[in-house]
């Protein structure tokens, strides 16, 4: 299961876009409100997440995803999300961010000495970590992008690692990519 965590202030289509290319590609793919079921993006898109991080014991999880705009603060403000990116890199599964949200990541060490991306200004943020200009940067168990311009191609490096380069293909072909 690939879980994407959403808090108020988060980036509408940094979040729903790549929702909505992994779903087509029929990966399973759940939102994750980490304060409440229902948050309001940055642009006031009200959105009823499919859990909340209390009810969610993440066993059954093989990505975890961070969308960014603002309300990525409350992401690095939790210690129940800190605590969760800490367990989900000891045990080896991807963790994918994208926009402010790689400083997340970065801030804690997870990206120390790995090739990551972000939005311009929070590269200082990520303690250790290689920074690059691309828009979505892969390395080991990471996957980052810059920011809104990139979530397309977010989604579809998701799908590509999950359902191989073929099925990312077609599925561009189908959105008209």
């Amino acid at each position: 299961m690939i879980y994407m965590l959403l808090t108020n202030g988060f980036e509408d289509i940094e979040a729903l876009e790549t929702l909505d290319i992994l779903r087509r590609s029929g990966l399973n793919a759940k939102t994750v409100g980490i304060a409440e079921g229902t948050v309001t993006s940055s642009h006031n898109v009200t959105v009823l997440c499919d859990l909340t991080f209390d009810e969610t014991d993440f066993s059954d999880m093989t990505m975890l995803i961070l969308p960014g705009g603002p309300g990525h603060t409350a992401f690095s403000a939790s210690d129940k999300v800190l605590d969760l990116l800490s367990r989900t890199y000891k045990k080896g599964i991807y963790i994918a961010a994208i926009c402010a949200s790689p400083s997340v990541i970065g801030k804690i060490g997870l990206l120390k000495g790995r090739r990551f991306t972000c939005f311009p200004g929070f590269e200082d943020m990520v303690k250790g970590g290689i920074y690059s200009p691309e828009k979505v940067v892969s390395d080991g168990k990471f996957i980052t992008a810059r920011g809104a311009g990139a979530a397309s191609d977010f989604g579809f490096e998701i799908v590509k690692l999950f359902k191989g380069e073929l099925i990312a293909s077609e599925l561009k072909k189908q959105m008209q990519y």
